[in-house]
């Protein structure tokens, strides 16, 4: 399970730190959210019944494609977005991972005040 974990993830952890850093910020988080519904969605769409301008939505999207959150894709003048889980899933793999690690620590810390 964790074996493409293991060849990318603990020597070079930092392959996943712009979906991190992505993902703090709470608009580009809700933008996400909102992708995650499947359909590509334009500008408009995503911005309609917030306060976000057009232009900070634009900004995030940036940020979260850079990042290889989503795609973007063009149908006509109209640019749609949508959610690729892809980095989200690299991403729970590595936390999967740093969970493993820190079982089998607490299973040997455990193993030990027992003795």
């Amino acid at each position: 399970m964790f074996r493409k974990c293991l060849s990318r993830s603990p020597s070079n952890p930092s392959v996943h730190a712009p979906a991190f850093a992505a993902l703090g910020d709470p608009t580009r988080l809700r933008l996400v959210a909102r992708l995650c519904g499947g359909e590509p969605q334009s500008i408009s769409q995503l911005t309609a019944g917030s306060r976000v301008t057009r232009q900070a939505i634009t900004k995030h999207l940036r940020v979260l494609e850079k990042a290889k959150l989503v795609r973007r894709s063009r149908v006509g003048r109209e640019c749609r977005y949508e959610f690729n889980p892809q980095p989200v899933a690299e991403v729970r793999e590595y936390l999967d991972y740093i969970s493993m690690q820190w079982d089998q620590a607490l299973a040997r810390l455990k193993l030990f005040v027992e003795r």
